[in-house]
């Protein structure tokens, strides 16, 4: 009677643990798949620095990244995305690249520009190439698509953002690091090193060249934070060029690089512990 108990005691156990390990693999799946790509993170970053000018003190840029428009990235998602970048009140936008999944397969190409148009930004809309932007044959169907929407796209070059007192900062943009013909020496070999130079790079690791150069701050996506990370552990796998840095904030020498989770996905439209982000950066003088 007792090795009849512990035996049906024994298949019990096993049942419970095999239901709820089913349960958690379910309710992960859901989870992954379903609820943590919609989500949004704002996340708000004070940037300090003795370079800015006092007329920038407050000045407010917002970054969005890696929309990666598909079937799992609708244009409807991009339209609310749009909404509540605006809701921000941003002076200046920025997009670090990867708009579309698969460029030469995207069949809502027309409709992109009317919802990216609706950004407002009193001091412009920045934008700079991912290797998904080149990928596919869609170099010039991206660099169509982002200037009609009104973005300046900077390709290896450098501008500046004015005040009306002729205070300025420099922004600056590299073409893609895996798939475009970057040049850092022609494009930061010129920054002016009394002036806050801000660099727009697609993958975070070209901190590891721009940091011997006169930036003060980067901005990047590309990783996805990873796209699925385990806990106690990280990020299962990141992209080229995201391997040294993946997320978030870091000081790289003498300037701060920030590291966006971007907003859509890739190869799998999963994300576990990594939300889908727009940042805030708040510049103030030092």
């Amino acid at each position: 009677m007792t090795k009849l108990y512990s035996r049906r005691s024994f298949l019990k156990g096993l049942f419970t643990f095999s239901l709820t390990s089913m349960l958690t693999v379910a309710g992960g799946y859901t989870y992954a798949r379903h609820i943590e790509p919609a989500l949004l993170d704002i996340t708000k970053k004070s940037i300090t620095h003795p370079k800015i000018p006092l007329a920038f003190d407050g000045f407010k840029i917002v970054q969005f990244s890696d929309t990666h428009l598909s079937e799992f990235f609708t244009l409807n998602k991009l339209n609310k995305i749009v909404t509540k970048i605006n809701q921000l009140t941003p002076d200046l936008i920025i997009f670090t690249g990867d708009l579309m999944d698969e460029p030469n397969q995207y069949k809502q190409i027309n409709n992109i520009a009317p919802i990216l148009q609706k950004l407002k930004a009193p001091f412009g809309k920045y934008a700079v190439y991912g290797n998904h932007d080149h990928g596919g044959y869609g170099t010039d169907i991206y660099r169509n698509v982002i200037t009609m929407s009104g973005f300046t796209l900077l390709q290896n070059e450098v501008t500046n953002v004015s005040m009306l007192d002729g205070n300025k900062i420099g922004i600056a943009g590299l073409d893609d690091l895996m798939l475009g013909k970057p040049n850092f020496e022609s494009t930061l070999g010129n920054l002016k090193e009394d002036r806050f130079n801000i660099l727009l790079a697609h993958e975070p690791d070209a901190a590891l060249k721009a940091k011997a150069y006169n930036i003060d701050f980067q901005v990047s996506g590309h990783s996805h934070g990873g796209q699925i990370q385990v806990p106690f552990y990280g990020p299962l796998i990141t992209p080229p060029y995201s391997t040294v840095y993946s997320e978030g904030m870091y000081d790289v020498g003498k300037m701060k690089l920030y590291v966006n989770r971007g907003l859509g996905t890739t190869r799998l439209p999963f994300r576990f512990l990594s939300p889908p982000e727009i940042t805030i950066f708040t510049l103030y003088s030092r």
